[in-house]
């Protein structure tokens, strides 16, 4: 289900302009795609926040000025190197009826077994890249590493994708492994006292 975001016009494209939105809690931004010319447009930058923390790669139904509701997407976000403040935003058209890519979050669920027994999870991948119809992107796709057990790994390929979905990632990339677990680390002996007093007497001034 797609969600919303509502879209104001915005007239004027100078750099001071754009500050001023931001100091009013706007973000400056720009809808096109192929039934869109670039349509200048800001947005309010707490329901942007909220929907880049819920999920950024979602379908955005748009109120976007002369063209009406429209399904887009975020296609890139500028902020700020220091502030992290946002900057200024692009949305993508899309048309529901033909294929897009985007990425998908990775949800692990489960204790691997080898992790009961000592070893290590180490994940490799958070999120992976794939293509299907719009209505078909997933919020999340569930992984499941519970069997995995020590020195095994879990691979693109094993992956349970829901159908119609299409990864562009390679096959043979790895999502998970489970490490041996390390060593304790050997306790150092201490030097002996004698050793000590000679360093402290070459410290002392002549």
């Amino acid at each position: 289900m797609a969600t919303t975001l509502r879209a104001e016009a915005r007239t004027s494209s100078s750099k001071g302009d754009r500050k001023k939105l931001r100091e009013q809690g706007k973000v400056p931004g720009v809808v096109y795609g192929k039934g869109i010319t670039d349509t200048p447009i800001s947005i309010d930058q707490k329901e942007l926040l909220a929907q880049l923390k819920s999920n950024p790669h979602a379908i955005i139904e748009m109120e976007v000025p002369q063209f009406g509701k429209q399904p887009v997407m975020i296609h890139e976000v500028q902020r700020c190197t220091l502030s992290r403040q946002l900057l200024h935003v692009d949305f993508h058209q899309i048309n529901m009826n033909e294929p897009v890519n985007t990425t998908v979050r990775l949800e692990f669920v489960g204790e691997p077994a080898g992790v009961k027994m000592g070893g290590i999870l180490q994940l490799q991948h958070h999120e992976i890249d794939i293509r299907c119809l719009p209505q078909q992107i997933p919020a999340s796709i569930e992984v499941d590493i519970s069997a995995l057990d020590i020195g095994e790994n879990l691979h693109i390929s094993e992956l349970k994708l829901p159908s119609g979905i299409e990864v562009r990632n390679d096959p043979h990339d790895m999502v998970a492994t489970i490490l041996v677990p390390q060593k304790a680390e050997e306790p150092v002996e201490e030097a002996p006292e004698a050793s000590e007093t000679a360093a402290e007497k070459v410290e002392q001034p002549v």
